[in-house]
């Protein structure tokens, strides 16, 4: 191994295999490695997160990266057992844009017995929604696109609360923006399903435009508008390779699902496409988000768990997430957490990423009424370079989103008593961040006077500002200006430690702290 670089395999299949390249780069390596699979030439990699593809099953590989003439390091693994393979064109797919292929891919998924490969070769394959089964490999070949059909009439639409027979439970399917309402099925979709992995280079395209599903985007027509990759009660799935485009709506969404993996995907949705959130984990447990490239219309990642009724009735926060070596490019926020999270967030880390043209770096939407569960913790951000985000810190406790987002109960900055309505933000932790030609502010944060932010961390902190830097508003709440101070703005904070904090021509007008009860600050 080299001095400065190690190499950790994060996954294989039988078919392909990523790992991980340690040389200190965040997303991108610091220079470009030739690899080397079994001695010989397979290509040039810049990325952290490297995967390859066109494997056996069953077979002994060392991957070694170099540096011209220099190995660097090198890593040996073996590829998983593989059964058969279903190539759907066998199945009576033809790939050639015109027909429907959705019920000849389904035959070949449903067949496809354990330990077996779903092969989708170069192709384009219309289709409307596919569903997933337990224990299923599925391999997109490089150059395959399942593209979706548009019509509305052509899609399987998903009930919402379907109330069970004895009346004391319900059953979910449907959900938007939090609440159990219709919607329809997902382009690939996976209810109940287990030990699943999609992976390779071709493409799942949503082929969503402003002539079809981003058309009114709001208003429910039938049902809402469709996930291009939805899961529901589901784990043990990962998606590896695959890129992901045009989506309908939220773009990758985790429903009630545990035990996750996303590894180098790729998520592009135009930067004017409506509500196209990147990945939306909602009310799942132990998350891993690695090496994914982000470059949409809305949030790239956005954490929930719930609006109000779902996270009062089953308290399913979610929980344990790493972030790590992504890419971050031209949405609202980086990484959202809500404002759909009234059964809380707790242990979310976001680590050795790059943040580029998003409005803001971390975003924390809350509001009164999202409820006594809606507890965020164990929050921390850390090794991270942002550049050109407009505001890279914002928590905001008075998001004035829902019908009665903009009521005084909702947006007055008097206290008000503390109830089973109230949420609570405890522990966010920022370390080792770099941002440069930030715009607006270097963080705002805006806790409620009844139930302040209990504690923040901010430290090892640069933040430096555009020569043309922009005025605007840094979150969105009621009374709340454009700001041209570019500073830090803090009000409702217990606790706020700053250790080594660094924001360009910082002056003591432009440090606002208001309501702030204990301000610990450490200089190195």
């Amino acid at each position: 191994m080299g001095a400065d670089m190690n190499l950790k395999l994060v996954m294989c299949t039988a078919r392909s295999a990523s790992f991980e390249i340690e040389d200190g780069g965040r997303y991108f390596t610091k220079k470009k490695y030739s690899l080397y699979v079994n001695g010989e030439y397979y290509g040039e990699t810049e990325n952290t997160v490297t995967s390859l593809y066109r494997l056996k099953p069953a077979e002994a590989y060392t991957v070694s990266v170099h540096d011209g003439e220099k190995e660097e390091g090198s890593i040996s693994f073996r590829t998983e057992e593989e059964y058969v393979t279903l190539n759907v064109r066998q199945f009576g797919a033809k790939g050639d844009g015109v027909q429907d292929d959705t019920h000849f891919i389904q035959a070949a998924i449903m067949a496809c017995p354990e330990n077996s490969r779903v092969l989708i070769p170069e192709g384009t394959y219309r289709i409307t929604s596919l569903f997933l089964k337990s224990g299923l490999r599925m391999e997109l070949e490089k150059g395959a696109e399942l593209k979706a059909d548009t019509d509305r009439s052509h899609f399987p639409i998903f009930p919402p609360a379907i109330q069970s027979y004895d009346e004391k439970s319900e059953y979910h399917l449907g959900t938007w923006e939090g609440n159990p309402l219709p919607m329809f099925s997902g382009i690939i979709c996976g209810v109940g399903v287990k030990d699943v992995v999609i992976y390779g280079e071709g493409v799942i395209n949503g082929n969503a435009s402003k002539e079809n599903w981003w058309d009114n985007p709001k208003v429910m027509r039938t049902a809402f508008r469709p996930r291009l990759f939805f899961l529901c009660n589901s784990r043990y799935v990962t998606l590896q390779g695959v890129t992901f485009m045009n989506s309908p709506s939220w773009t990758l969404h985790p429903f009630f699902s545990d035990d996750l993996r996303f590894i180098g995907v790729t998520v592009k949705n135009p930067a004017d496409s409506p509500n196209t959130d990147g990945l939306d984990p909602e009310s799942c447990k132990n998350v891993e988000i690695l090496g994914v490239r982000f470059s949409l219309g809305d949030d790239c990642i956005a954490v929930k768990s719930g609006k109000i009724y779902m996270g009062k009735k089953y308290k399913t926060p979610c929980e344990n997430l790493n972030i790590r070596q992504c890419l971050m490019e031209n949405g609202h926020g980086a990484v959202t957490v809500g404002s759909e999270m009234a059964g809380g967030v707790i242990n979310m880390t976001v680590e050795d990423c790059l943040f580029r043209h998003t409005d803001r770096g971390l975003r924390i939407k809350t509001r009164r009424g999202r409820g006594e569960d809606a507890v965020l913790d164990g929050i921390t951000f850390r090794n991270l370079t942002l550049d050109n985000v407009m505001t890279p810190l914002v928590v905001n406790s008075f998001y004035f989103c829902d019908p009665d987002g903009k009521t005084e109960y909702v947006q007055s900055r008097e206290p008000y008593p503390v109830d089973d309505r109230t949420p609570s933000i405890k522990k966010l932790v920022f370390e080792n961040m770099e941002c440069t030609n930030c715009h607006v502010a270097a963080a705002f944060f805006d806790g409620l006077p009844e139930q302040k932010i209990e504690e923040i961390v901010m430290k090892n902190i640069t933040v430096s500002y555009a020569e043309e830097a922009k005025c605007d508003v840094p979150a969105m709440s009621e009374g709340v200006e454009k700001s041209s101070k570019r500073g830090m703005f803090a009000r409702n904070i217990a606790t706020l430690r700053l250790e080594n904090v660094k924001i360009e021509g910082q002056t003591g007008e432009a440090m606002e702290l208001i309501g702030v009860d204990n301000v610990i600050t450490e200089k190195r």
